[in-house]
């Protein structure tokens, strides 16, 4: 599975934002800044966490972006289906029922393709462990890893 680069932004961004508190709305621009990113193309991964009701979005010259819930109740999982969509990552198309299996009787496919079933198993797996990771966990891992990270955002972000 391929998640685009968005998802990581997206993770990233909201990671900032639950260092960063119950500061003021944080802009694009300066959540952009923060990583060196196109601030038009995080803007759209922005609006998609805003749209799902993971951020909260204030307009105006003091606008930006700020967490909409706790950092506990925001999932991966949440995270990722507002970027990438709920869609599951592989789509069967019945291939078995071409060529070779054309000439099959139509009753020989009753029963659920065995590749279908077997990627639809690793995606529930997948989602089921991205849903169980929040991003209160992820921060709290990057805090072990990291344990100067967040006062660097916050001294970063109080002088922008």
């Amino acid at each position: 599975m391929r998640m685009g680069e968005g998802v990581e932004w997206a993770v990233h961004s909201c990671l900032v934002l639950a260092w960063l508190g119950d500061a003021e709305p944080v802009s694009t621009g300066r959540l952009a800044a923060t990583f060196e990113l196109p601030p038009a193309y995080l803007n759209k991964q922005l609006q998609a966490l805003s749209k799902s009701g993971i951020l909260t979005s204030t307009p105006g010259p003091r606008g930006g972006f700020r967490l909409a819930r706790a950092p506990e109740d925001i999932s991966l999982l949440d995270v990722v289906t507002a970027i990438e969509g709920p869609d599951e990552a592989f789509r069967c198309q019945e291939i078995r029922q071409r060529g070779v299996g054309a000439g099959v009787p139509k009753r020989q496919f009753r029963e659920q393709c065995a590749v279908a079933a077997a990627m639809r198993q690793a995606d529930v797996a997948w989602r089921r462990t991205l849903a169980q990771q929040s991003l209160a966990d992820v921060k709290l891992s990057a805090d072990r890893a990291a344990p100067h990270t967040a006062e660097l955002m916050r001294e970063w972000h109080a002088g922008g």
